[in-house]
This record gives structure tokens, C-alpha cells and sequence, in this order.
């Protein structure tokens, strides 16, 4: 009688958190999709990282979500599906200007989904797809997929704030977490980073 397989279904796979993109990555992506004139691809790359969503809630923007009347509103807020909590995020200049021009060249209409799929059974891109686009960016580069995912996209720029900032609380609210223990797993902060707060302050 052959016994069911007791594998682990990570096994032989790299688990763990995916790395953020440092400054010379955003740029690196940015300026080849600039040149590619990958329109879609640049509002979807630069919401992701000002929003900071997981991407189940990133794919189903809708236009109105982000922009009123002709123009790409500064702050926008949603509910997230995981959490079933509300989180605002802001949406930078560079931002406004990629998405507006996407909405423009895409002719969409404030009912539409941000980024519809180009599958005619689909109403918006999924993450499975959202996954593939991301994996194309990080092979422009030359890097190693298997270190980032589509969460790098999420932690980058809150990833970046911390770094500036040490400020926890900051962070937290950004992202939506309940919790601020959950910040700190989530950012990989170790007992080194707060050595260096601590020496940094003089009493």
C-alpha cells in the first residue's frame, strides 16, 4: 500500500520575507518602463509603492478609488480585504502623473477597475498576473527573483520611512497593522537597529 507523501510543501523553496527594492531599483524599474513606454506598468509600479497594498487589494482599485472628477487625488482610503480595516495612503506627484496619463490612454471610466486584465474572463489584472509583471521588473534589473514578490512592493517604501525616520508608530499606521508588534516582525527589525537609536541619543 503506498503511504501519502509527508513532503513539506516548502520544501526546496526559499520562505521567509521578501527583500524591499532599494532607491537604485525603483529608479532602475522606473526608467525602463519610462523608455519602454510601459504606461500601465508604470501607474501600476508607482501606486504600488505609495499605497503600500497587498496586492489582492491593489488589483481591484477602481479609477474612482484614486481620482475625482479629472484629477488623481493626492490621499485616497480603503477598506483591505485580509483585515477587513480601513487605511489611507498617499498618492505622490510622480504618482498622480503616471496614473493620470493611464487613465487617459486607457480611456477609463471612475466605475472601471484601475487595471483591468486583458482576459476577457477577468475584470481586473489578478495577482497571479500582477506576480508575473513584478517578475518581469526584477529580471530587468538582473536580480535574483527568488529574494523579492509582489509583498517587496508593500514593505519598500515602509521599509524606506523606518530607515529614515526609527519612527515604529509611523509605520504601523501606514500600513494598517493592528498590532505594533506586528510592525516589527514585519520590517525585521533586529536588536542592532535599536542599538544604534539608543546611541544615537545623549543623556
Amino acid at each position: 500500500m503506498n503511504k501519502l507523501s509527508t513532503s513539506p510543501w516548502n520544501k526546496g523553496k526559499l520562505i521567509g520575507q521578501r527583500k524591499p527594492l532599494k532607491v537604485s531599483h525603483i529608479w532602475g524599474i522606473r526608467i525602463r518602463l519610462e523608455l519602454e513606454d510601459k504606461t500601465r506598468d508604470l501607474a501600476l509600479f508607482n501606486l504600488a509603492l505609495d499605497s503600500k497594498l497587498r496586492g489582492c487589494d491593489l488589483v481591484k482599485l477602481r479609477v474612482s478609488d484614486v481620482a475625482y472628477g479629472q484629477s488623481v487625488s493626492p490621499r485616497a482610503h480603503i477598506i483591505q480585504q485580509k483585515t477587513n480595516t480601513p487605511v489611507q495612503f498617499e498618492i505622490t506627484k510622480g504618482t498622480r502623473e503616471s496614473i493620470q496619463r493611464w487613465i487617459h490612454k486607457a480611456k477609463l471610466k471612475p466605475s472601471d477597475f484601475l487595471f483591468k486584465s486583458r482576459i476577457h474572463n477577468s475584470d481586473h489584472i489578478t495577482t497571479r498576473q500582477y506576480n508575473r509583471i513584478f517578475r518581469g521588473w526584477i529580471e530587468k534589473l538582473g536580480l535574483d527573483y527568488s529574494l523579492y514578490s509582489t509583498h517587496s512592493m508593500r514593505r519598500t517604501k515602509a521599509y524606506l520611512i523606518y530607515q529614515k525616520t526609527k519612527n515604529l508608530r509611523v509605520v504601523q499606521l501606514l500600513l494598517g497593522h493592528k498590532k505594533l508588534e506586528s510592525t516589527v516582525r514585519y520590517l525585521g527589525i533586529e536588536v542592532d537597529d535599536a542599538l544604534e537609536i539608543s546611541e544615537s541619543i545623549e543623556v
